[in-house]
């Protein structure tokens, strides 16, 4: 068995490293690197993203390329709902727009599973979205990273 460096804050969670862990995926997601994202999952890791089902860095990798080529100009906002032991629930919105600038907000709820190590090993993702237009949007930030000081879903009222 390789040993792989640990990916902190680790299991059994606390209100505190929770947050910090859903603040790291949401930085990660917003970062929107393939290769780089694949890289907070075990080598086995296991999802559920609507109706795919990929497993593995080589699947995940693929996954996330092909969505973030379709889902353009792509920014996400997390939120932690629920945690215990190592399993964090989380609810989450993003917003893109399609090749031909038609914009999208996406709302959804994914529960997490943790290794000893801190890589998440199982993923699962509930997700609806909705059309909606450029004025309406809410998540307006430079790409890359969410401000500290941009609102929250909560705060969004979403």
């Amino acid at each position: 068995m390789t040993s792989v460096a640990p990916r902190h804050p680790l299991p059994p969670f606390t209100e505190e490293t929770a947050r910090e862990k859903v603040r790291l995926a949401e930085d990660g997601w917003n970062g929107r690197d393939p290769a780089k994202v694949t890289l907070a999952y075990t080598a086995d890791s296991k999802w559920r993203n609507r109706a795919e089902f990929p497993q593995g860095h080589a699947q995940i990798e693929e996954f996330l390329t092909r969505k973030w080529n379709k889902e353009l100009d792509y920014r996400l906002i997390k939120e932690l709902w629920a945690f215990a032991g190592n399993r964090i629930a989380v609810r989450y919105a993003y917003e893109y727009h399609d090749d031909i600038g038609n914009w999208f907000r996406a709302y959804g709820n994914e529960n997490w599973e943790f290794d000893e190590n801190g890589y998440m090993a199982h993923r699962h993702a509930s997700i609806n979205e909705q059309p909606i237009r450029a004025e309406d949007r809410k998540f307006l930030w430079p790409l890359g990273r969410r401000p500290d000081d941009h609102p929250g879903l909560s705060d969004l009222g979403l």
